[in-house]
């Protein structure tokens, strides 16, 4: 009981300061996607109908994401890039970019994949009808792909928010970063990374029930 009292305390009394961080989460987390949602749908593209020198690079940069963890890719813009280019990043752009470039990566990969699952005689009757390339990719591919593609969507964008704890190594501000503030000053470890996961699993556990109805919806509409 007196261990949910201090839980309780602690939560109230630290509330608005976890809802800042947790909108700092939100944010970088949603201009990540959407930016990560373009890079996607050029490199996806490239892949698929591009001239070689650019398929070969496209592939360059999905195996490089793909290939390196996160943690290196963050240090590696925030401290690498602009000590190399006598440059400056703020910790938000910084923090967006390096979240977009990796997210664009995976969802360039999503994007191929929900492309390729239209049926070819869509493009073939499209084209036949005079609509010329990218006319059908966006009238009549995209929208198709993107209703199988959601719940993949859904599922980058879950992965994208917990991976933001990342960003700590940095000094964001997001919830990890605002719980180790918070943790340096009244050295209750153990209940304030508690209430920590909690904002996490809340807002994972709505988008996963998101997720899950989407796809029931998508796979009825099949």
């Amino acid at each position: 009981m007196n261990i949910l009292v201090k839980i309780c305390t602690l939560f109230v009394t630290h509330f608005w300061t976890f809802l800042a961080a947790f909108g700092m989460t939100v944010r970088v987390t949603v201009l990540s996607l959407i930016f990560a949602t373009i890079i996607g749908i050029v490199v996806a593209l490239i892949r698929l109908v591009g001239p070689k020198p650019l398929k070969a690079v496209g592939n360059v940069y999905i195996s490089i994401i793909r290939g390196t963890p996160l943690m290196v890719q963050i240090l590696f813009i925030y401290f690498g890039i602009p000590s190399a280019l006598h440059v400056h990043l703020t910790l938000f752009a910084a923090s967006v970019l390096t979240m977009s470039l990796n997210g664009g990566a995976y969802m360039a990969e999503i994007i191929r994949g929900g492309i390729e699952a239209v049926d070819k005689g869509q493009m073939e009757a499209s084209r036949s009808l005079g609509l010329s390339y990218g006319q059908t990719m966006r009238l009549v591919i995209l929208p198709q792909a993107l209703r199988m593609m959601l719940p993949s969507i859904i599922n980058q964008f879950i992965v994208t928010l917990k991976d933001t704890s990342l960003l700590s190594a940095i000094g964001l501000r997001e919830l990890t970063q605002n719980t180790k503030i918070i943790v340096a000053n009244n050295m209750e470890a153990l209940t304030m990374y508690f209430i920590c996961g909690v904002w996490y699993w809340v807002v994972i556990f709505i988008l996963t029930r998101v997720s899950r109805l989407v796809e029931k919806r998508t796979q009825y509409g099949r």
